[in-house]
């Protein structure tokens, strides 16, 4: 596989590529300013302009250039730590507060869709999620069980003799799905919240860096690249792509890149033959790998973590390619059309968040299910602002922990994807061992 066969850039950008507009004077003063123009920040501007707020958004890149036009458009909602882990964390009552609204914030997610008609290849389908064991399998099988039953939601578990009606594939021992997943276009959703945004008397300006917010007692400064404002708000929005213009924030994020691969064309039979469901797809593996079909039915879509050198396309390319060939061994000898990456943003927690820092408001740090949580927590903050009903979250709450970095750098991380790697080698032998296969 030659690297000059392929377009660094993402898929998405084929039919919305980031925005380059004209450029604005930044007024004087405002109501609220936003720091960062992805979901969370246009949905928060959205809102609060609809309520009569002079809001100016602030991003430093092209409009659409960050992680809003780079994800796997899967509208998941994850919440990595499970239902106990929350309750030793947190309490039983913020435990259920958080769970409730993963169910709030995908049925928010599907109606804002409709209602505001946002033309995004918007797909309720559902997720499929592979078992690679059997004990992998009654694991989720109980906890879907679980789900159905305690949150109503639509969702069972797939034995190994039925997996094939969902996904053609040796690799899974079983699976469960769930139906209040889907999949759109995030770089067209993130063009269409830019378009409902200035609609709404919202100023975005694009490639204009805040380099510094300066609290005030009445208002706040915040300086950028092209000129200052004072504003009576101040809301920062950034995620993975936060930067040291905020160093309290950037110590408290873990970006971590990820890859996505988007195969060349191949035609919807071939696609739907390969997953005949054509569902959203995940499994158990530890190190998180998710996969899709394109909008259009034609091609496969294929991400996970990017653990290779900074500006290294390759080995993280070849990477992808060999574990969708793992599920999909058919796939031998295809060609890619993209391969990309893009930064999410952890915590220590792993959970979502809006805090605030004296008069700063924050929400960030969606943990990789920015999807869902990012439009979500951007209305929850706005509520918030506004002093609106329905502005609690059990999201809203202390800020992350401090991370512990070496240089700036989250100096832990490559022992924690040797661990999880070292996981998935296991759960694969034995799922190899269970198929006979080894």
């Amino acid at each position: 596989m030659s690297e000059q066969l392929y377009k660094s850039q993402p898929y998405w950008w084929e039919a919305a590529p980031p925005q380059v507009q004209e450029r604005q004077e930044v007024a004087a003063h405002c109501d609220v300013a936003v720091v960062g123009a992805g979901y969370a920040g246009l949905c928060a501007a959205l809102h609060l302009a609809r309520a009569g707020r002079r809001v100016q958004v602030f991003e430093r890149e092209a409009l659409g250039s960050g992680a809003s036009s780079r994800n796997g458009g899967i509208t998941s909602g994850n919440i990595r730590p499970g239902a106990a882990e929350l309750q030793r964390a947190y309490g039983a009552e913020r435990a259920s507060k958080i769970i409730a609204e993963g169910h709030e914030a995908r049925a928010y997610l599907r109606a804002f869709l409709s209602t505001e008609q946002i033309n995004c290849d918007f797909q309720p389908v559902g997720r499929f999620y592979g078992a690679l064991t059997k004990d992998g399998y009654e694991k989720i099988a109980r906890e879907t069980e679980t789900m159905a039953r305690a949150d109503g939601i639509e969702c069972w578990a797939v034995p190994a003799v039925e997996v094939d009606r969902y996904i053609r594939t040796d690799l899974y021992q079983g699976g469960v799905v769930r139906m209040d997943i889907g999949g759109l276009h995030p770089a067209k959703f993130q063009a269409e919240l830019i378009r409902l945004a200035q609609a709404a008397g919202v100023v975005i300006h694009g490639e204009t860096r805040v380099e510094n917010v300066t609290v005030g007692e009445r208002e706040h400064r915040v300086s950028t690249s092209h000129g200052h404002c004072f504003a009576t708000q101040v809301l920062v929005c950034t995620n993975g792509y936060t930067d040291h213009s905020d160093r309290w924030l950037r110590q408290r994020l873990v970006p971590l890149r990820s890859r996505i691969i988007a195969t060349e064309d191949l035609g919807e039979e071939r696609v739907k033959a390969l997953m005949p469901a054509l569902m959203m797809y995940g499994d158990t593996r530890a190190m998180t790998y998710y996969y899709r079909p394109s909008p259009d039915g034609r091609r496969i879509l294929f991400g996970g973590r990017d653990t290779g050198l900074f500006g290294d396309n390759t080995a993280p390319t070849k990477h992808n390619l060999r574990e969708l060939q793992r599920i999909f061994p058919d796939l031998e000898g295809v060609g890619l059309s993209h391969s990309w990456s893009g930064f999410v943003a952890m915590n220590r927690d792993m959970v979502p968040r809006i805090f605030n820092r004296g008069p700063i408001h924050y929400a960030t740090s969606f943990c990789g299910s920015g999807v869902v949580w990012a439009p979500w927590l951007g209305l929850k903050i706005a509520r918030k602002l506004l002093g609106e009903p329905g502005g609690d979250s059990g999201f809203d709450f202390r800020p992350p922990r401090l991370v512990p970095t070496v240089a700036g750098k989250a100096w832990f991380m490559p022992v924690v994807f040797a661990n999880l790697a070292r996981q998935d080698r296991s759960a694969e032998k034995a799922g190899a061992k269970e198929r006979g296969a080894v």
